[in-house]
């Protein structure tokens, strides 16, 4: 597809596009022009696109929290960014005149860099041009994040971690929400780091989540290859506008060793935003290897979750390592939420004296 000229007016192209979940913050009032010009493209930059050819993402997350299934030639809006999956795609946030790739369902746009041999490829995509506003400034989702808050965080502030992707983190993160809000308390679910989808949201709301944010509401499509020092800003902005629930439930993406996610945990600063963390693995052994990584940085969880805790045997294996395993079921239980209200007073008032 040939490339639009720089400023071109945006309504006949855009009309009728679907958009995707990590444009749900924009004002589609702004849009009013398209730039051809992809040289200049950064992480964030909203894109119209155009369907050639069905891959892997057979549907897209809109942003009205449906799904769509996808058609050759159907026009959408999408944001470019990077993307890091183990059990789909690597990506950069980067466009061709040639073609780019759908990276992941909820709208984040890219170049494969590589992919897992179970997947297919990524649908692909032509490029009709970055969206931009009257004056001809190409709009990015940083332009529609959520605004400074004045509030610091809830009282209660839980990590999850995981020892990579498909642990089990947002099932858990799940259960702690239903099991504080079950108790009477105010809750807020986080999901800090990651790549653009309302799967997790949908979840944390499910669960009763007075609040639910993630990094998108922060102005980012993907968190790889982001600066640390953004995304400790923007965890804690997310905390700030949770700031009037009690217990803010917070799930950092894959898993412990993943680049930004270290380089996250290693920060003492930034760990001090935790009151506690949990660990979701998918067995003894992966949690015994993340156990082994955590407490080099000073992290002892106060608990083991996840996938493991659907069989048995597992979760008896894993107790041997000295940490309570805790289901799905036990973490959606009041009274689990009522002992970590203790536990962490407890703790607390230990730090205090």
């Amino acid at each position: 597809m040939e490339l639009l000229d720089m400023n071109t007016d945006a309504a006949q192209h855009i009309a009728g596009a679907k958009w995707s979940f990590v444009t749900r913050r924009v004002r589609r009032g702004t849009v009013r022009k398209l730039d051809g010009d992809l040289s200049a493209v950064r992480a964030g930059d909203l894109v119209l696109a155009e369907v050639q050819c069905i891959g892997s993402h057979k549907r897209l997350q809109l942003s009205d929290g449906r799904y769509s299934a996808l058609y050759p030639k159907d026009r959408i809006v999408l944001a470019c960014g990077d993307r890091f999956a183990e059990d789909q795609f690597e990506g950069n946030a980067a466009l061709s005149p040639d073609g780019c790739d759908l990276l992941a369902g909820g709208g984040v746009v890219g170049l494969m860099q590589s992919r897992n041999g179970k997947v297919k490829r990524p649908t692909r995509l032509s490029v009709i041009g970055r969206l931009a506003d009257a004056d001809g400034k190409v709009l990015n989702l940083d332009q529609f994040a959520l605004s400074h808050h004045s509030g610091s965080r809830p009282e209660r502030v839980i990590g999850v971690l995981g020892t990579g992707m498909n642990a089990g983190k947002t099932a858990a993160a799940a259960g702690l929400v239903n099991g504080f809000a079950r108790f009477g308390d105010k809750v807020a679910a986080i999901k800090a780091t990651g790549t653009g989808s309302f799967g997790d949201v949908h979840q944390y709301e499910a669960a009763g989540a007075a609040r639910t944010f993630d990094f998108t509401d922060a102005g980012l499509a993907s968190t790889f290859r982001q600066p640390v020092e953004r995304l400790d800003a923007l965890t804690r902005l997310l905390l700030s506008a949770a700031s009037d629930c009690d217990v803010a439930i917070v799930e950092l993406a894959d898993g412990v060793s993943q680049v930004e996610t270290a380089e996250l945990l290693r920060r003492p600063d930034y760990r001090s935003l935790f009151d506690a963390f949990m660990l979701a693995a998918p067995g003894a052994l992966a949690s015994r290897g993340a156990l082994s990584w955590l407490a080099e940085h000073d992290i002892v969880p106060i608990a083991q979750t996840g996938l493991m805790t659907q069989a048995p045997l597992a979760a008896r294996e894993a107790e041997t390592l000295g940490l309570p395993v805790l289901s799905r079921e036990d973490l959606s239980d009041p009274a689990t939420a009522g002992s970590l209200h203790a536990l962490l007073s407890e703790t607390q008032s230990g730090h205090a004296a």
